[in-house]
This record gives C-alpha cells, structure tokens and sequence, in this order.
C-alpha cells in the first residue's frame, strides 16, 4: 500500500486510542499525518511521536460540531501539509444506558457529533478530492448499527443516519467517477475504551466480574478474541488505498465472525 506515500490524511478523533493507530499507520505507508482532536494536547503528542519515529504529522485542536473551526483547521492542514486525499471520521463519544432513560441534550449531542460533524468533515474535503483526482474517506461507525445493543441506541441511530447518507452520496454525486469512494466501518468487539465502558455496564448490571464480562464476550467471537488497534489501522489503510478504488458506499464489517450475513 505504498500508493499512500505523500498523500495527506485527516483522522478525526485522532488523539485518542484508535485515532492515533490510525495515523501512526498512515505514517507507516509515508502518509502525511493530520491528527484532529478537540485535545489538543492528545493529538501533539500522537503527532510527535510520528514524528519522533521519522514520520511527519501535524495536530491541530477541532470540534467537529464546529462548522467554522472544520473549515479552518482544514484550510491549515491544507496549508502546512498539502491538499486532503484522505480523512477518517473517527471522533466519536457515547453514553451507555437504555433511550427512556436518556435526555434531549444528549441526543443533540449525539446527533452533532455522529452525523453533523462527519458531514462537516465530508463537505470541508470533498470538492478539493473532486477537483484534485480523487480521496477516501471512511467513517467509522460501529457493528451495533447491524446488531443492536440497547444502551447504544442513541448511537446507533446517529450513526445509522451517517450509513444512509454515504449509500446516498457516494452513488448519487457519482464521485467514484472521479476517484472518490466514501465507506463506513462498522467494527465489532475491538480492544477500546469504549468496549471496556460496555463491559463496566455490563458488570454492574449482573454483578459479574470484568474479568468474566470479557471471556465470555471473547468466546463468543469465531476468532477468539477481540481485534486490535493495529488491526483497526490496516483496515483503514486498505480502504484508503489505490487497491480498494472499487469499494464505494459500503459498511464493512470487520467483527472476527461474530455476525456473518450481517450487512
């Protein structure tokens, strides 16, 4: 995947535990690193350690909610590293209890962060992809989406919003025409801190171990095991690479077995 060498990439939520395997892959295949947090002080630090292994790689402070500051830290990534070919909505934040015991603020929070802010990502990169031969974009979403859980039912439908918008545009604006092919991810059980908040509620819902909550969620999986970080990076840099030109407006399940047929 060395067609990635030179080419500039945006991962959202870039500071964080995923985001920044993401980018440390990208800088693997000698892609130029936008790393993109509202921590600013988490995407510095993903940002020099790329830098420190001989790697080059930018952070810069964004609210995705924030249609100005998606506009302006784009234009400065533009700026300093050179035209967008590839962006990862990975920013994401969840709340884990049921919907009826759930507030409106929090769905407004949910909804800006999963669909409005991706499609402030999406609208801040797409014409320069148009104009410039083409880009990738993946957005990361969840299996839930498919296979439901009911304490992410917000984001579930947040995030179900954003797979029937890429279904949309990807085919509608015909951007493939032009090389431009947009998918969601939709992982399963990967070693996150978000995985460890669902096996915390699920602990103290049945007053089992956190210990117990993770082998039996392990043993379900056909693999074995949960995937990892690493894992997570490869897959957002086939879907981002010149191989992948053919796969456009799909939710790619990467999930270990855990729900075959489920797409």
């Amino acid at each position: 995947m060395k067609d990635l060498k030179g080419k500039t990439a945006i991962v959202t939520g870039g500071g964080g535990g995923i985001g920044g395997a993401t980018s440390r892959r990208f800088a693997e295949e000698g892609a130029q690193g936008a790393v993109f947090d509202m921590n600013l002080e988490a995407a510095q630090k993903v940002a020099d350690g790329i830098t420190a292994s001989g790697g080059k790689a930018e952070a810069f402070q964004c609210d995705i909610t924030d249609r100005g500051q998606v506009d302006a830290a784009v234009a400065a990534a533009e700026s300093q590293l050179g035209p967008i070919d590839v962006l990862v909505n990975n920013a994401g934040w969840d709340i884990f209890k049921p919907f009826t015991k759930t507030v409106p603020a929090e769905w407004d929070k949910l909804i800006e962060i999963y669909l409005t802010g991706s499609l402030n990502m999406h609208l801040a990169v797409l014409h320069g992809m148009v104009g410039g031969g083409g880009g990738r974009i993946v957005n990361i979403a969840s299996s839930a989406v498919k296979a439901p859980i009911d304490i992410l039912g917000l984001s579930n439908g947040a995030r179900s919003g954003l797979t029937g918008f890429v279904a949309g545009v990807a085919r509608t604006q015909k951007l493939a025409g032009n090389n431009v092919t947009i998918n969601n991810l939709l992982p399963g059980k990967f070693d996150t801190d978000r995985l460890a908040a669902t096996h915390k509620v699920a602990a103290e819902k049945t007053g089992k171990s956190l210990a117990d909550i993770r082998a039996v969620q392990e043993a379900q999986i056909p693999a074995g095991r949960f995937g990892n970080a690493q894992e997570f990076g490869d897959i957002c840099a086939f879907l981002c690479s010149l191989q992948a030109g053919y796969i456009t407006g799909q939710n790619i399940l990467p999930d270990g077995g855990l729900y075959p047929g489920t797409y």
